[in-house]
């Protein structure tokens, strides 16, 4: 029998570990929220679930999924939103505590790879797989391969600029994406939780999504965006219908004309199916 993979997905609002199959099958898995007062009591929080998941099962080894930027190969992490880590050595950690083998990427690139394992983009190759959560950030597929850029930080798309009067974004810079259409940015703007945000935010949480992905589309040619994310999730279908329509109006080329925009077909457990796919994918890239 096959051993499974220790997933992990390692977000601004919740720590999840799961153990997944050599298919993709989720089999097992719990969370805990992401707080702790610094980054060792965090990370320790983290090693207790994933200790929990271990328990009585075997693992050929553990694929993260985290919210970044992150150094080259993931060495380092600095997610935006979780400030107790900054610079902070999770893969190397993770691997001596838990003796495993350990790969780690962006979360959303695991995502991209999750679909393109098991999920809706399993036969294309060219695609943009993207969340919509408490921050937002993209996985881009070309040409069969997802793209890594210098550091490991490709595909970034909650830090594209789509309102030139928006408000300060945690990265510095003004009007990202993330900075008008998150969940933590919803929640700032409104006081309230994404969940119950009224319909003119989530249409305009809708409006900047496509907005961004039509920057995307027309500069790469990809005919295939896969939307996941506890907010993208939440707000629906009236949020895609916003998305589509909005993307496709600022799409005017002949080659973005069968653009196709939908939810992450893997929903609540792509990341962490797209977790366990960083494993894989990091077992191709080794040299044998």
């Amino acid at each position: 029998m096959d051993e499974g993979i220790l997933a992990v997905d390692v977000g601004a609002t919740k720590l999840a570990a799961a153990l997944v199959t050599q298919k993709g099958v989720v089999e097992k898995k719990s969370s805990i929220p992401t707080e702790a007062n610094d980054g060792e009591e965090l990370f320790n929080n983290l090693l207790i679930l994933c200790q929990e998941i271990l328990d009585g099962v075997k693992v050929e080894g553990c694929g993260v999924g985290s919210a970044g930027p992150m150094s080259h190969n993931g060495e380092e992490i600095s997610p935006l939103n979780i400030p107790q880590w900054r610079n902070f050595p999770l893969r190397s950690k993770l691997s001596e505590r838990l003796g495993l083998p350990v790969a780690l990427d962006n979360d959303a690139k695991a995502v991209a790879l999750g679909e393109g394992w098991v999920g809706a983009a399993s036969k294309e190759r060219n695609y943009l797989a993207m969340m919509v959560s408490t921050g937002i950030g993209g996985g881009l597929v070309l040409d069969g391969r997802l793209l890594d850029g210098a550091d490991g930080n490709a595909g970034h798309i909650g830090h594209i600029t789509v309102d030139e009067d928006g408000p300060k974004c945690d990265c510095g810079s003004y009007g990202c994406l993330e900075a008008v259409a998150s969940g933590r940015s919803i929640e700032k703007e409104t006081g309230l939780p994404p969940s119950e945000a009224p319909e003119e935010v989530i249409m305009k949480s809708g409006f900047f999504v496509g907005k961004a992905i039509s920057m995307v589309v027309n500069l790469l040619n990809i005919d295939l965006v896969l939307i996941g994310g506890s907010v993208a999730f939440g707000f629906g279908e009236p949020f895609l219908t916003e998305v589509r329509s909005t993307a496709e109006s600022f799409c005017g080329l002949s080659f973005t004309k069968d653009l196709k925009i939908d939810f992450a077909s893997l929903r609540e457990d792509a990341p962490l199916v797209g977790a366990a796919a960083v494993w894989q994918d990091s077992k191709e890239k080794s040299p044998s």
